[in-house]
């Protein structure tokens, strides 16, 4: 049974939504840490950091390590190193979530335009989309540097608004964290949580998303596919 009427585009975010991309990063983040000889965190801890884009995941990482806010000149290097050892780690270390692509291409087998609007580096985002084979599904890409503040800020939603020339009401937004929640509310677009992304360690419930989804083909059923 359909949740949504009228959706006549949709919006993606990307890692911890379409793509779990946290090993990768989770890597990147050890590998750049280690050379800071600073202690590495892991997964389980670099999950909780991920989502509001590279500087703040780095600081994040950096104040967990230094146990204290991190110095600008700190912050810069631990960000170069981050975006050295992710450039070696970002296609090996993310896979597709279970029924992303099948359900991206029924999406567009529809008609419907789809965007991807994420907070991670864009210099990231066209080549891991082109090596998980689902570049050619999205026709507006916006990463964390195509916009002057990154979601929860609806900055980016509104140039997908524009791009698609639909109404608030028209375009889903589909993401796993609060800010993707938070990003797609303050735009007035209708919003769907993914439960099986980072958010922080939250469940994504407790940000109100419109629906929440604990599979991706879930999604068709909810705009009535």
């Amino acid at each position: 049974m359909a949740h949504f009427t009228d959706i006549r585009a949709l919006a993606f975010d990307l890692d911890g939504t379409l793509v779990d991309s946290a090993p990768g990063l989770s890597q990147a983040i050890d590998h750049a840490l280690s050379d800071l000889q600073l202690p590495p965190p892991g997964l389980a801890l670099a999950s909780t950091w991920i989502g509001n884009g590279a500087d703040v995941m780095m600081t994040r990482a950096l104040t967990w390590a230094l146990g204290r806010e991190p110095h600008a000149e700190e912050q810069r290097d631990a960000r170069a190193l981050f975006d050295k050892y992710y450039a070696q780690t970002v296609e090996a270390g993310s896979t597709l979530f279970p029924q992303v692509k099948a359900t991206l291409a029924a999406l567009q087998a529809k008609g419907l335009p789809l965007a991807i609007v994420t907070n991670k580096p864009t210099p990231f985002v066209a080549p891991l989309l082109k090596s998980l084979g689902i570049a050619e599904y999205f026709t507006q890409i916006i990463g964390g540097d195509d916009v002057i503040v990154k979601k929860p800020h609806p900055a980016a939603i509104f140039l997908v608004l524009g791009h698609f020339g639909v109404l608030p009401r028209q375009l889903l937004f589909v993401g796993d964290s609060r800010n993707d929640i938070l990003a797609a509310q303050a735009a007035g677009v209708p919003n769907i949580g993914m439960t099986f992304g980072y958010n922080y360690g939250e469940p994504i419930a407790t940000s109100l998303p419109d629906l929440t989804l604990d599979s991706f083909d879930e999604l068709l059923p909810a705009i009535g596919l």
